[in-house]
């Protein structure tokens, strides 16, 4: 009935950074109270070594019932700073998570707007395009790779029938060269008389061709 009324109360967002820091400082406070525990503890120790020296037991007792209750105090501010401790490593295991999953809604949204943004019949349609152009430029390369004019009515049967023809009659030609001939080899004549020199023959021109082809025919 109140919270009609009145209204909810605004709810703080939880910050658990600032938390965190809280619990430090926190932490930092019992540590500086736990020293100074400690150093009560360690005065009142002096004290009653000093009233033992005096014979004064009483008193020596009193203060070593003053460092009881300082160490009672001080095991009580380490169970907190233990306690804060816990709390401390659950606070940020559990900021951590709360980033991770931040994260992956984030990155999951993010990808979500790019498939918005790219749908698969888009790309089936670039794809098209992108082939049809291909296909237009293979085309375009061929017709200007067509010979035109001229050179297009030339037939490749017969200008290779040309070009056999002519490795043909160059290879007659070398055949039908003078080979050269290698010189005879001297005849011994016996001693003390010179051989005769015969007189050169001279051949007609079918003789040397026919020769010059034995030659050839002979390599």
């Amino acid at each position: 009935m109140f919270s009609r009324i009145l209204g909810k109360p605004k709810q703080q967002p939880n910050n658990a950074l600032t938390t965190i820091e809280k619990l430090n400082e926190t932490l930092e406070m019992l540590e500086k109270k736990e020293n100074l525990l400690q150093k009560k503890a360690s005065a009142e120790v002096e004290k009653a070594k000093a009233y033992t020296k005096a014979k004064n037991k009483r008193a020596a007792i009193q203060c070593l019932k003053r460092k009881r209750l300082y160490e009672d105090q001080m095991g009580q501010l380490a169970n907190f700073q233990l306690r804060i401790h816990d709390q401390m490593i659950l606070l940020e295991g559990a900021k951590a998570t709360t980033d991770t999953v931040d994260a992956l809604r984030s990155g999951a949204s993010a990808m979500k707007a790019m498939q918005k943004a790219t749908n698969i019949d888009d790309v089936d349609k670039t794809m098209d395009e992108i082939n049809e152009q291909t296909e237009n430029m293979k085309q375009i390369q061929e017709a200007l790779a067509t010979p035109i004019g001229s050179s297009a009515d030339f037939d490749e049967d017969e200008l290779e029938a040309e070009l056999e023809e002519l490795e043909g009659s160059e290879l007659e030609e070398q055949l039908l060269q003078p080979a050269s001939t290698a010189p005879a080899a001297p005849v011994q004549a016996p001693a003390g008389r010179v051989p005769a020199r015969p007189a050169p023959q001279r051949r007609t021109e079918e003789e040397e061709e026919l020769a010059a082809l034995q030659a050839e025919m002979a390599l």
